[in-house]
């Protein structure tokens, strides 16, 4: 029992890489004190791989580092990356780094059968111990066996050399280039190596994609997948996500949608935080105005918000939205609201995702719009745009960051979803639809929620309009035939008014006429009562007369 529980907290030493994402799909980072093989064709960033893992070794972990070039001369490879930021001449004065050029030339090579490394051994070892490195790298490999045919003499010099790298103890990376059927040209550095990579160059319908895989890994779980990579300014930065356990944690907190009168269609007032609201309709019924509209609110509460344009650009987009009231420059000053606009074009479906991931890390966002989603369709295909989309969304809510997503519909007399709709609607937590809503002579915007996620919504089509003042959504105006837009709206409100001044002039007709009514009434009984009171005075008068005759009567008995 004690030697199961062992077994199980052994934790396998490794080195960092440097790398952005590269260490989450090794699990720490390349094995340590045994040697590594980047191999892969001509500018795919073998050479710039290997010089980030030894500039992050002496800047983030304070462990010197040998670059031992067979290609390139020197001063060639630190003009090359100073544009990244690496510093090589600084490292080198501080003692930190040794960079070493070795011209082979094939010419000066002869295979006598007495071939051997022992010359590079002493080289690379003096420049190891000169400043206790732990970290080397020997680029590439072929450049140091061109002379030899030989494949006896190879193959052991080969296996000499890996053996020599572990018996000095440095996490070593040796880069080669791709062959034809093999990894490498010798096609024996990967059996030899405990660690393989292979980095790809591709171009998918004229957009260049980069690509790293972990081919083996010794002693060590690894992602096996194939994983895009990319380089900037900032070196080589890798995706890491492929699939993601739905185990991410959520939250009930109310945030606001926006748009005046939408929130009263939510039966909680709003979104959820850390939920995904799909955007959907064809061309011109306000998708971004909503979207811009969602993004001004989540500033104005002070929180960060990155806007993804693929339609326009950042100034476009703020002249048009003040034109409706909507001011997103003074946010952008303010620092809390970036937008970044590009064409899909500009890079493949995975560097899209990378270079989100990268602007998540660096601006740490509460909000993400990304508009409209459908363009990215143009760059892949139908299974990659799935892929991809699964992926974003569950980035997303690993971040616990609310994004909006909007998607543009193809008018079309089918029923049947665009493939960007159909790919994340099921995905999404909230699902708005804005459409066309066309009567005579005129057409008209509606808004409706098909799906809510955890709560209660309406289930009316809300009419709205766009004015300098920005959106209103409308009152539910129900006529005979269903619920009424635009003209027709107008007509019946015109024909309901008119209607209610009839019923009007009517009741104060009929008024009049109950007052008249009342008057003769009044009249009538005044009459009568006159009448009657003169009948009673003569009765009186009468039943006084027989009284008397009755007393004189009395009076003569």
């Amino acid at each position: 029992m004690q030697e199961k529980t062992k077994s199980h907290s052994f934790i396998f030493p490794k080195t960092p890489t440097g790398v952005d994402g590269l260490d989450e799909i090794t699990e720490g980072g390349f094995p340590q004190g045994r040697p590594t093989l980047i191999c892969g064709g001509a500018g795919c960033g073998k050479t710039l791989l290997s010089m980030q893992f030894l500039i992050k070794g002496i800047t983030e972990h304070n462990e010197p580092g040998v670059f031992m070039s067979f290609e390139e001369p020197s001063d060639d490879l630190t003009l090359n990356v100073k544009s990244l930021g690496f510093d090589l001449e600084q490292l080198k004065k501080d003692k930190k780094l040794v960079v070493d050029h070795v011209r082979v030339e094939r010419s000066e090579i002869e295979e006598a059968g007495e071939y051997d490394l022992d010359g590079l051994f002493i080289r690379l070892g003096h420049a190891i111990d000169s400043i206790k490195a732990t970290r080397v790298v020997l680029d590439t490999i072929e450049s140091l066996f061109a002379g030899l045919d030989n494949q006896a003499i190879l193959r052991a010099e080969l296996r000499r050399l890996f053996h020599w790298l572990k018996t000095k103890g440095v996490t070593a990376i040796i880069t080669g280039e791709r062959g034809e059927a093999t990894l490498t040209r010798q096609g024996l550095e990967e059996y030899v190596s405990d660690c393989v990579i292979v980095l790809d160059h591709r171009v998918i319908e004229q957009v260049s994609t980069r690509r790293l895989r972990i081919v083996k890994y010794r002693g060590s779980t690894h992602g096996t997948n194939e994983y895009p990579f990319l380089i900037d300014e900032e070196g080589i930065s890798v995706l890491p996500i492929t699939s993601l356990k739905l185990d991410n944690e959520v939250s009930s907190d109310i945030i606001s949608t926006g748009v005046p009168g939408l929130n009263e269609m939510f039966h909680g007032g709003g979104f959820y935080r850390g939920s995904n609201i799909l955007v959907s309709g064809t061309a011109g019924t306000a998708k971004t105005t909503v979207a811009c509209y969602f993004a001004n609110e989540q500033c104005e509460k002070n929180e960060k918000t990155i806007y993804f344009a693929f339609e326009e650009s950042p100034h476009q987009l703020v002249r048009n939205m003040k034109s409706i009231g909507v001011d997103l420059e003074k946010h952008i000053k303010k620092g809390i609201l970036q937008i970044h606009s590009s064409r899909p074009s500009l890079n493949g479906l995975e560097l899209h995702l990378l270079t989100l991931r990268k602007l998540i890390k660096e601006f740490e966002p509460t909000t993400i719009i990304i508009d409209p989603i459908s363009n990215l369709i143009s760059v892949g295909s139908e299974h990659e745009v799935r892929s991809m989309l699964v992926r974003l969304i569950d980035m997303l809510k690993a971040n616990n960051i609310t994004a909006m997503f909007t998607s543009l519909n193809k008018q079309t007399d089918t029923f049947r979803p665009d493939l960007a709709e159909e790919s994340v609607s099921s995905l999404v937590d909230t699902w708005i639809t804005v459409r066309d809503m066309e009567g005579v002579g005129e057409r008209n915007r509606g808004i409706f929620i098909i799906k809510a996620r955890g709560m209660g919504h309406s289930n009316q089509v809300r009419e709205f309009v766009i004015t300098s003042k920005g959106i209103e959504l409308l009152d539910v105006e129900l006529g005979p035939q269903g619920i009424l837009t635009g003209a027709a709206r107008q007509s019946y409100q015109f024909k309901k008014t008119m209607s209610d001044i009839k019923l009007q002039n009517e009741i104060s007709r009929k008024d009049r006429e109950i007052a008249r009514k009342r008057k003769v009434l009044e009249a009538n009984i005044e009459a009568l009562r006159t009448e009657f009171e003169s009948a009673e005075e003569e009765l009186s008068i009468l039943k006084a007369t027989e009284e008397l005759q009755e007393k004189m009567s009395s009076k003569k008995k």
